[in-house]
This record gives C-alpha cells, sequence and structure tokens, in this order.
C-alpha cells in the first residue's frame, strides 16, 4: 500500500469548488471555533502534513512507531531554522500542498525541501511537484503560491512568475532538476521520468499539465464575523469571486489552470502558530 493513502481528516470548509469553469476554482478556510478564527487548529492541521511535505518517499515507507517522532523532527529541521520565518514562503508551500492533497487526492513527485543545500537556503522554481492520477495517464501539477496580507499585490506577482515558468527554457532545465530528485521506489517514477524526458515533446507535456495557484489574504469577511452563517457563507462566496475575476483578467497564460483561495483572519497568528509549532518539534 502506498505511504499516500494515509491521509489526514478532511479539515477545511469548502465554501466554493468549481472543476467546470476555467480557471477552476477552490475557495477554503478554516472555520470558526468559541468565536475566533481557527489558526491554531489550522495549524496543527497543517504539521500533519510535514513529514510527507519535507521528506523523500522512502523515508515515509521507513515511517513506524518507533521512529516517527525522529523522522518529525527531521521534517521540522528541514523546512528552516531561522527567526525570520515572516518573510519565508515554507508555510504557504505547505499549506499548498495539503490542499492539493485533500481536495485533489494528488500525490507528491518529489519534496524540494529534502534536496536543498543548505538549511535555510530558499527553494526556487515550482513551489509544488504533485501527480494526479487520471486513468492510466499522470497529470502533473506545478504549483506556485503566494502566501501574502493583500490578494492584489499576490495576483500581480503570481501572474509574473506563472508565465516566467512556463517558458520552454526555464521548463527544460526545471524537468532535467526534477528527474534527478524522483525516488525509484515511489510507482509512478518511471511514468513521471518519461513524461518529462527531453525526448517529449513539450506539447505533449502541456495537455497534462496543470498548475495551482495558491493566494493567501487577509479576508475582510472572516475578520469582521465570528461564526459561519448563510450570511457570512454569502458574503465569503462573493469576495472568493471577484478574486477569482480579477485573476482571470490579470494576462494568465492558456494552459490549465486551478485557483485555491485561502482567506485569512489575522495572518500573523497563523505564522507565530506555525512557528511555534515548528520549533516546538525540532527539540
Amino acid at each position: 500500500m502506498s505511504v499516500y493513502q494515509n491521509k489526514p481528516q478532511s479539515f477545511f470548509e469548502l465554501v466554493v469548488h468549481d472543476l467546470k469553469r476555467s480557471p477552476g476554482l477552490t475557495g477554503a478556510f478554516a472555520g470558526y471555533e468559541s468565536g475566533e478564527w481557527r489558526f491554531e487548529q489550522m495549524a496543527e492541521y497543517l504539521f500533519e502534513w510535514l513529514p510527507e511535505f519535507a521528506l523523500k518517499y522512502s523515508d515515509l515507507e521507513d515511517i513506524n512507531s518507533g521512529t516517527a517522532r525522529q523522522s518529525l523532527r527531521k521534517a521540522a529541521k528541514i523546512v528552516y531554522n531561522t527567526e525570520k520565518y515572516s518573510r519565508r514562503g515554507e508555510f504557504g508551500e505547505l499549506l499548498l500542498h495539503a490542499l492539493i492533497r485533500e481536495v485533489f487526492n494528488s500525490q507528491p513527485a518529489i519534496s524540494k525541501l529534502y534536496y536543498k543545500s543548505a538549511i535555510n537556503d530558499p527553494v526556487k522554481g515550482f513551489d509544488a511537484v504533485h501527480v494526479v492520477e487520471n486513468g492510466d495517464e499522470l497529470e502533473l501539477w506545478l504549483g506556485e503560491v503566494k502566501f501574502y496580507k493583500e490578494v492584489n499585490a499576490a495576483i500581480r506577482e503570481i501572474v509574473i512568475e506563472i508565465n516566467a515558468h512556463l517558458n520552454a527554457d526555464y521548463l527544460r532545465d526545471e524537468f532535467i532538476l526534477i528527474a534527478t530528485k524522483i525516488d525509484p521506489k515511489w510507482k509512478h517514477s518511471e511514468k513521471l521520468r518519461r513524461l518529462i524526458s527531453e525526448r517529449t515533446s513539450l506539447d505533449t507535456v502541456f495537455k497534462r499539465v496543470c498548475i495551482p495557484v495558491l493566494l493567501t489574504y487577509e479576508s475582510p469577511t472572516i475578520i469582521k464575523n465570528n461564526e459561519i452563517s448563510d450570511v457570512f457563507y454569502n458574503a465569503l462566496k462573493k469576495e472568493v469571486e471577484v478574486i477569482h475575476e480579477n485573476f482571470s483578467k490579470a494576462g494568465i497564460p492558456e494552459i490549465k489552470i486551478h485557483l485555491f483561495l485561502a482567506p485569512l483572519g489575522e495572518k500573523k497568528k497563523l505564522i507565530d502558530a506555525l512557528h511555534e509549532k515548528l520549533e516546538g518539534m525540532q527539540r
């Protein structure tokens, strides 16, 4: 049985989930508890994904009751070990990982964090490399994240980044790096290597690529409410729909894209909760 078949229980409320439009749209939020946005519960949930986010497939296969804590500490150290956490993107990448896994039952093809040259190095390239099984074929999901407070700035920067990363020369270089990092024990390793091989036309690859895009932002709707109601749902759905429309008009390329929107309360509260957990796990 694949290690990816065991997943944490679903956490997010999906205010919108639409695969028919282009780009696709999923709006996911953490909900409330005792009148407060569930940032602590969200941090707890995200760290359930930490080992498979940060470790390679072979390491995950070796985890058992005796090695679980050691593996968790190893994963926490790989993510990073720095006080400059407010300027780092790993938490956004962890959130995207969790959302793709939860909503689309994807499998991570590689953990780019595992192969960083030094603990505190930022990871360049795509923010996630997953696959989704589509019959006998694989769909390659190459993720992009902007873990921001302000959504319009996130849209501007993510569109520039997507267009740059879909340049043919950039993709070829990225595929070479990805191919060297695929764990041979993973069941899809050879199939993915063939897909991203330089012998495979990019025309063929583009037909089987999806760009999952995650934008976070501090949501006025979440901040001014403290419980879920019909009024709240309608307001949040409208907010998400407006952002989707703005993103769609921002000059995105003609390729399959799925937009994840994660409206937050106060972003700093979530970052502080995640950082506290990360520090605790490294002890």
